[in-house]
Protein backbone atom coordinates (compact mmCIF):
# COMPACT_ATOMS: atom_id res chain seq x y z
CA UNK A 1 0.00 0.00 0.00
CA UNK A 2 1.76 3.66 -1.40
CA UNK A 3 1.62 5.95 1.90
CA UNK A 4 1.71 9.32 1.55
CA UNK A 5 4.17 10.15 4.06
CA UNK A 6 7.25 8.03 5.70
CA UNK A 7 6.58 9.60 9.23
CA UNK A 8 3.36 11.33 10.35
CA UNK A 9 4.01 13.19 14.22
CA UNK A 10 1.12 14.49 15.94
CA UNK A 11 1.50 17.49 18.22
CA UNK A 12 3.35 20.94 17.46
CA UNK A 13 4.46 21.32 21.18
CA UNK A 14 8.27 21.46 21.30
CA UNK A 15 8.58 17.40 21.51
CA UNK A 16 6.79 17.27 18.39
CA UNK A 17 8.37 20.38 16.38
CA UNK A 18 11.87 19.49 17.60
CA UNK A 19 11.23 15.46 16.44
CA UNK A 20 9.63 16.62 12.96
CA UNK A 21 12.75 19.21 11.99
CA UNK A 22 15.34 16.48 13.07
CA UNK A 23 13.20 13.64 11.07
CA UNK A 24 12.60 16.05 8.41
CA UNK A 25 16.20 16.51 8.47
CA UNK A 26 17.34 13.30 7.53
CA UNK A 27 15.54 13.13 4.21
CA UNK A 28 12.67 11.64 5.53
CA UNK A 29 8.90 13.53 4.27
CA UNK A 30 6.80 14.43 7.16
CA UNK A 31 3.83 15.87 8.19
CA UNK A 32 3.32 17.57 11.25
CA UNK A 33 -0.47 18.11 12.53
CA UNK A 34 -1.76 19.86 15.62
CA UNK A 35 -5.03 20.56 16.46
CA UNK A 36 -4.70 24.20 18.11
CA UNK A 37 -1.63 25.53 16.16
CA UNK A 38 1.90 25.13 17.20
CA UNK A 39 2.59 26.13 21.32
CA UNK A 40 -0.85 26.87 21.51
CA UNK A 41 -2.31 28.54 24.85
CA UNK A 42 -3.85 25.20 25.65
CA UNK A 43 -0.54 23.19 25.11
CA UNK A 44 1.86 22.74 27.56
CA UNK A 45 4.31 24.46 25.50
CA UNK A 46 2.57 27.82 25.60
CA UNK A 47 3.16 30.86 27.36
CA UNK A 48 6.32 33.07 27.35
CA UNK A 49 9.04 31.62 29.44
CA UNK A 50 10.77 28.31 30.39
CA UNK A 51 13.65 27.45 32.85
CA UNK A 52 17.16 26.18 31.20
CA UNK A 53 18.77 24.37 34.24
CA UNK A 54 20.84 21.93 34.22
CA UNK A 55 20.25 21.02 37.99
CA UNK A 56 18.85 17.62 38.12
CA UNK A 57 20.43 16.30 41.16
CA UNK A 58 22.03 13.29 40.47
CA UNK A 59 20.22 12.46 37.54
CA UNK A 60 23.18 12.58 34.97
CA UNK A 61 20.56 11.65 31.61
CA UNK A 62 18.56 14.83 32.52
CA UNK A 63 21.81 17.01 33.36
CA UNK A 64 23.21 15.95 29.78
CA UNK A 65 20.62 16.14 27.75
CA UNK A 66 19.85 19.64 29.19
CA UNK A 67 23.66 20.86 28.59
CA UNK A 68 23.00 19.54 24.92
CA UNK A 69 20.13 21.12 24.47
CA UNK A 70 21.53 24.73 25.65
CA UNK A 71 24.02 24.08 22.97
CA UNK A 72 21.44 23.51 20.22
CA UNK A 73 18.88 26.58 21.35
CA UNK A 74 21.89 29.22 21.21
CA UNK A 75 22.74 27.64 17.53
CA UNK A 76 19.25 27.90 16.32
CA UNK A 77 18.84 31.40 18.13
CA UNK A 78 21.70 32.49 16.05
CA UNK A 79 20.58 30.86 12.26
CA UNK A 80 17.58 32.39 12.66
CA UNK A 81 18.26 35.43 13.82
CA UNK A 82 15.94 35.31 17.38
CA UNK A 83 16.90 35.69 20.51
CA UNK A 84 15.04 32.70 22.16
CA UNK A 85 17.58 32.56 25.04
CA UNK A 86 18.20 34.74 27.92
CA UNK A 87 21.32 33.51 29.50
CA UNK A 88 20.24 35.27 33.09
CA UNK A 89 21.96 32.32 34.98
CA UNK A 90 19.39 29.87 37.33
CA UNK A 91 19.79 30.18 41.15
CA UNK A 92 19.16 27.50 43.72
CA UNK A 93 18.18 28.23 46.94
CA UNK A 94 18.31 25.26 49.52
CA UNK A 95 20.57 24.31 52.22
CA UNK A 96 23.67 22.52 51.70
CA UNK A 97 22.91 19.55 53.50
CA UNK A 98 19.87 18.76 51.76
CA UNK A 99 20.20 15.71 49.40
CA UNK A 100 19.27 17.37 46.21
CA UNK A 101 21.56 20.27 46.36
CA UNK A 102 24.32 17.98 47.32
CA UNK A 103 23.60 15.44 44.64
CA UNK A 104 23.36 18.58 41.61
CA UNK A 105 26.68 19.24 43.13
CA UNK A 106 28.61 16.27 42.70
CA UNK A 107 26.81 15.79 39.10
CA UNK A 108 27.86 19.19 38.35
CA UNK A 109 31.13 18.21 39.54
CA UNK A 110 31.51 14.81 37.38
CA UNK A 111 29.77 16.50 34.15
CA UNK A 112 32.29 19.70 33.94
CA UNK A 113 29.24 21.63 34.52
CA UNK A 114 29.73 25.55 35.26
CA UNK A 115 28.85 26.40 38.73
CA UNK A 116 29.06 28.33 42.07
CA UNK A 117 28.10 27.26 45.62
CA UNK A 118 27.15 30.72 47.25
CA UNK A 119 27.19 31.39 51.17
CA UNK A 120 24.17 33.12 52.44
CA UNK A 121 26.63 36.41 52.60
CA UNK A 122 27.65 36.09 49.04
CA UNK A 123 24.35 35.85 47.93
CA UNK A 124 23.18 38.60 48.85
CA UNK A 125 26.04 40.95 48.18
CA UNK A 126 25.79 39.51 44.58
CA UNK A 127 21.91 40.08 44.70
CA UNK A 128 20.57 42.38 47.23
CA UNK A 129 17.46 42.48 46.37
CA UNK A 130 17.17 38.84 47.37
CA UNK A 131 16.29 37.46 50.90
CA UNK A 132 17.18 34.24 51.93
CA UNK A 133 15.70 31.93 54.34
CA UNK A 134 17.21 30.92 57.76
CA UNK A 135 20.34 28.49 57.17
CA UNK A 136 20.06 28.57 53.55
CA UNK A 137 22.37 29.16 50.79
CA UNK A 138 22.49 28.73 47.02
CA UNK A 139 23.95 27.31 43.57
CA UNK A 140 24.32 29.32 41.02
CA UNK A 141 24.17 28.04 36.97
CA UNK A 142 25.74 30.69 35.17
CA UNK A 143 24.92 28.47 31.98
CA UNK A 144 21.62 28.21 32.60
CA UNK A 145 18.81 30.86 31.95
CA UNK A 146 15.18 31.60 30.24
CA UNK A 147 13.63 30.49 26.73
CA UNK A 148 10.50 32.40 24.89
CA UNK A 149 8.41 29.50 24.89
CA UNK A 150 6.09 29.94 22.54
CA UNK A 151 7.94 32.31 20.60
CA UNK A 152 10.45 29.05 20.10
CA UNK A 153 8.43 26.51 19.21
CA UNK A 154 7.01 28.33 16.65
CA UNK A 155 10.48 29.57 15.42
CA UNK A 156 11.37 25.69 14.76
CA UNK A 157 7.50 25.30 13.27
CA UNK A 158 8.61 27.99 10.81
CA UNK A 159 12.21 26.78 10.42
CA UNK A 160 11.00 23.55 10.14
CA UNK A 161 8.18 24.48 7.35
CA UNK A 162 11.17 26.52 5.27
CA UNK A 163 13.25 23.55 4.62
CA UNK A 164 10.41 21.64 3.08
CA UNK A 165 8.61 20.08 5.85
CA UNK A 166 4.33 20.14 5.86
CA UNK A 167 2.47 21.56 9.04
CA UNK A 168 -1.29 21.22 8.63
CA UNK A 169 -3.65 22.72 11.66
CA UNK A 170 -6.19 19.85 12.04
CA UNK A 171 -7.17 17.33 15.08
CA UNK A 172 -6.33 13.69 14.96
CA UNK A 173 -9.64 11.66 15.82
CA UNK A 174 -8.56 8.59 18.20
CA UNK A 175 -7.25 5.09 16.65
CA UNK A 176 -8.43 1.69 17.44
CA UNK A 177 -5.96 1.14 19.60
CA UNK A 178 -5.82 -2.56 17.83
CA UNK A 179 -2.82 -3.80 15.91
CA UNK A 180 -0.45 -4.84 14.65
CA UNK A 181 -0.59 -1.53 12.58
CA UNK A 182 -1.83 1.57 12.17
CA UNK A 183 -2.34 1.52 8.72
CA UNK A 184 -4.32 5.49 8.48
CA UNK A 185 -5.47 8.44 10.76
CA UNK A 186 -8.33 10.22 10.41
CA UNK A 187 -8.59 13.97 10.41
CA UNK A 188 -11.73 15.37 11.65
CA UNK A 189 -11.99 17.09 8.27
CA UNK A 190 -12.74 13.91 7.05
CA UNK A 191 -9.17 13.26 5.68
CA UNK A 192 -7.11 10.65 5.16
CA UNK A 193 -3.58 10.71 5.93
CA UNK A 194 -1.24 7.16 5.88
CA UNK A 195 2.12 6.51 6.68
CA UNK A 196 4.92 4.02 7.71
CA UNK A 197 5.64 5.86 10.70
CA UNK A 198 3.64 7.65 13.78
CA UNK A 199 4.69 10.14 16.38
CA UNK A 200 2.16 11.16 19.00
CA UNK A 201 3.56 13.77 20.95
CA UNK A 202 0.71 15.20 21.70
CA UNK A 203 1.42 15.89 25.62
CA UNK A 204 -2.01 15.93 27.40
CA UNK A 205 -4.04 14.65 24.49
CA UNK A 206 -2.43 11.23 24.63
CA UNK A 207 -4.57 9.88 27.13
CA UNK A 208 -7.28 10.80 24.95
CA UNK A 209 -5.98 9.25 21.86
CA UNK A 210 -4.45 5.83 23.26
CA UNK A 211 -7.07 5.56 26.65
CA UNK A 212 -5.88 1.96 26.89
CA UNK A 213 -2.27 2.63 26.23
CA UNK A 214 -1.53 5.69 27.76
CA UNK A 215 -4.88 6.79 29.44
CA UNK A 216 -3.50 6.93 33.45
CA UNK A 217 -0.36 6.85 32.47
CA UNK A 218 -0.25 10.68 31.83
CA UNK A 219 -2.15 12.78 33.46
CA UNK A 220 -2.39 16.95 33.11
CA UNK A 221 -2.43 18.75 35.68
CA UNK A 222 -3.75 23.10 36.46
CA UNK A 223 -0.74 25.16 37.09
CA UNK A 224 -1.42 29.00 37.58
CA UNK A 225 1.53 31.80 36.98
CA UNK A 226 1.45 35.21 37.54
CA UNK A 227 3.59 38.12 36.72
CA UNK A 228 3.92 41.29 39.12
CA UNK A 229 4.68 44.72 37.88
CA UNK A 230 7.89 46.01 39.06
CA UNK A 231 7.88 50.30 40.30
CA UNK A 232 8.88 52.70 37.80
CA UNK A 233 12.67 52.82 36.71
CA UNK A 234 13.61 50.05 39.00
CA UNK A 235 15.97 47.92 36.99
CA UNK A 236 17.13 45.30 40.00
CA UNK A 237 14.44 42.77 38.77
CA UNK A 238 15.39 42.44 35.46
CA UNK A 239 18.41 40.96 33.63
CA UNK A 240 21.81 41.32 34.45
CA UNK A 241 20.64 42.12 37.71
CA UNK A 242 17.64 39.34 38.39
CA UNK A 243 18.62 35.37 37.79
CA UNK A 244 16.10 32.97 37.44
CA UNK A 245 15.32 31.06 40.91
CA UNK A 246 14.04 28.11 42.21
CA UNK A 247 13.74 27.85 45.79
CA UNK A 248 13.70 24.33 47.31
CA UNK A 249 11.82 24.26 50.56
CA UNK A 250 8.90 25.81 48.83
CA UNK A 251 8.89 24.44 45.57
CA UNK A 252 8.33 28.12 44.02
CA UNK A 253 10.21 29.28 41.00
CA UNK A 254 10.48 32.71 38.96
CA UNK A 255 11.83 34.80 36.32
CA UNK A 256 13.33 37.93 36.16
CA UNK A 257 11.47 40.68 33.95
CA UNK A 258 11.82 39.48 30.93
CA UNK A 259 10.54 41.78 28.13
CA UNK A 260 8.87 44.26 30.05
CA UNK A 261 5.92 41.53 31.00
CA UNK A 262 6.81 41.93 35.21
CA UNK A 263 8.78 38.99 37.29
CA UNK A 264 7.19 36.05 36.69
CA UNK A 265 6.24 33.50 39.59
CA UNK A 266 4.67 30.05 39.41
CA UNK A 267 4.56 26.43 41.59
CA UNK A 268 6.23 23.65 40.75
CA UNK A 269 4.09 21.05 43.11
CA UNK A 270 1.34 19.27 40.73
CA UNK A 271 -1.88 21.10 40.97
CA UNK A 272 -5.18 19.39 40.54
CA UNK A 273 -6.27 17.42 37.60
CA UNK A 274 -7.49 19.36 34.37
CA UNK A 275 -8.62 18.87 30.69
CA UNK A 276 -6.68 20.45 28.13
CA UNK A 277 -9.52 21.11 25.96
CA UNK A 278 -12.46 22.22 28.02
CA UNK A 279 -11.09 23.72 31.24
CA UNK A 280 -11.63 27.34 32.38
CA UNK A 281 -8.60 29.60 31.88
CA UNK A 282 -9.46 31.79 35.76
CA UNK A 283 -6.95 32.23 38.21
CA UNK A 284 -7.84 31.47 41.59
CA UNK A 285 -7.74 33.74 44.66
CA UNK A 286 -5.75 30.47 46.34
CA UNK A 287 -2.87 30.48 44.36
CA UNK A 288 -2.87 34.23 44.30
CA UNK A 289 -2.33 34.40 47.30
CA UNK A 290 0.82 31.59 47.80
CA UNK A 291 2.12 32.98 44.94
CA UNK A 292 2.45 36.21 46.43
CA UNK A 293 3.25 35.08 49.74
CA UNK A 294 6.15 32.99 48.35
CA UNK A 295 7.00 36.37 45.48
CA UNK A 296 7.33 38.56 49.02
CA UNK A 297 9.54 35.53 50.93
CA UNK A 298 12.19 35.66 48.18
CA UNK A 299 11.70 39.44 46.55
CA UNK A 300 10.81 41.44 49.71
CA UNK A 301 10.20 44.60 47.73
CA UNK A 302 7.50 43.47 45.61
CA UNK A 303 5.54 42.14 48.50
CA UNK A 304 2.96 44.28 47.68
CA UNK A 305 3.57 44.67 43.86
CA UNK A 306 0.36 44.24 41.26
CA UNK A 307 -0.56 41.43 39.21
CA UNK A 308 0.25 42.57 35.74
CA UNK A 309 -0.61 39.35 33.85
CA UNK A 310 -1.53 35.83 34.77
CA UNK A 311 -2.53 32.28 33.00
CA UNK A 312 -3.19 28.76 33.40
CA UNK A 313 -1.23 26.20 31.61
CA UNK A 314 -0.90 22.37 32.42
CA UNK A 315 1.76 19.93 33.62
CA UNK A 316 1.45 16.86 31.62
CA UNK A 317 2.62 14.37 34.07
CA UNK A 318 4.33 11.02 33.89
CA UNK A 319 4.09 9.07 37.82
CA UNK A 320 7.61 9.76 37.92
CA UNK A 321 8.04 12.83 36.37
CA UNK A 322 10.05 10.46 33.53
CA UNK A 323 9.65 11.03 29.60
CA UNK A 324 7.19 8.69 28.09
CA UNK A 325 8.89 7.46 25.17
CA UNK A 326 8.06 4.00 23.99
CA UNK A 327 5.93 2.10 21.17
CA UNK A 328 2.03 1.71 21.53
CA UNK A 329 1.78 -2.00 22.66
CA UNK A 330 -0.33 -2.79 20.42
CA UNK A 331 1.07 -1.13 17.26
CA UNK A 332 4.31 -1.46 16.12
CA UNK A 333 4.51 1.38 13.82
CA UNK A 334 3.57 3.86 16.46
CA UNK A 335 5.25 6.04 19.10
CA UNK A 336 4.21 7.63 22.30
CA UNK A 337 5.98 10.30 23.26
CA UNK A 338 5.44 13.14 26.12
CA UNK A 339 5.54 13.63 29.69
CA UNK A 340 7.57 16.51 29.88
CA UNK A 341 5.97 16.87 33.60
CA UNK A 342 6.50 20.74 33.95
CA UNK A 343 10.31 20.15 33.53
CA UNK A 344 10.44 18.72 29.03
CA UNK A 345 10.73 22.19 27.56
CA UNK A 346 14.40 22.68 27.64
CA UNK A 347 15.07 19.40 26.39
CA UNK A 348 13.30 19.85 23.09
CA UNK A 349 16.50 19.48 20.97
CA UNK A 350 18.27 16.42 22.69
CA UNK A 351 14.65 15.05 22.51
CA UNK A 352 13.75 15.06 19.15
CA UNK A 353 17.29 14.09 18.03
CA UNK A 354 16.78 10.72 20.13
CA UNK A 355 12.98 10.11 19.29
CA UNK A 356 14.17 10.22 15.36
CA UNK A 357 17.23 7.74 15.65
CA UNK A 358 14.40 5.48 17.29
CA UNK A 359 12.40 6.17 14.72
CA UNK A 360 14.25 6.07 11.59
CA UNK A 361 17.02 3.30 12.92
CA UNK A 362 14.65 1.38 14.85
CA UNK A 363 16.35 1.15 18.49
CA UNK A 364 15.01 0.37 21.11
CA UNK A 365 14.17 3.15 23.71
CA UNK A 366 15.59 3.00 27.28
CA UNK A 367 13.82 1.18 29.81
CA UNK A 368 13.13 4.06 32.14
CA UNK A 369 10.85 5.73 29.57
CA UNK A 370 8.76 2.52 28.35
CA UNK A 371 5.32 2.38 29.14
CA UNK A 372 6.26 -0.78 31.24
CA UNK A 373 8.46 1.97 33.63
CA UNK A 374 5.47 4.17 34.40
CA UNK A 375 3.46 3.09 37.48
CA UNK A 376 -0.32 4.37 37.19
CA UNK A 377 0.42 5.28 41.33
CA UNK A 378 2.28 9.32 41.27
CA UNK A 379 5.45 9.03 43.15
CA UNK A 380 7.66 11.78 41.62
CA UNK A 381 11.11 11.34 41.50
CA UNK A 382 11.98 13.60 38.59
CA UNK A 383 11.52 17.59 38.76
Amino acid sequence: MARNYEVVVVGAGVFGAWTAIEIEQRGARVLLLDAYGPASTRSSSGGESRILRMGYGGDELYTAWARESLGAWQRFSCQISQPLFYPTGVLWLGREEEPRARATIEAFRRLSIPHEWLTASQVRQRWPQIDLERGEAAIFEPSGGALAARRAVQAVVAEYERRGGEFRREQVLPPAEIGPWLDEIVLSSGALVTAEQYVFACGAWLAKLFPEAAGTRISPTRQEVFFFGVPPGDRRFAPPLLPVWYRLSDEFYGFPDLDGRGVKIGCDKRGAPQDPDDAEQLMSAEALGEARAALGRILPALAKAPVVESRVCHYENTSSGDFLIDRHPALKNVWLVGGGSGHGFKHGPALGRYVTRLVLESQPPDARFTLAAHSRVAARTIR
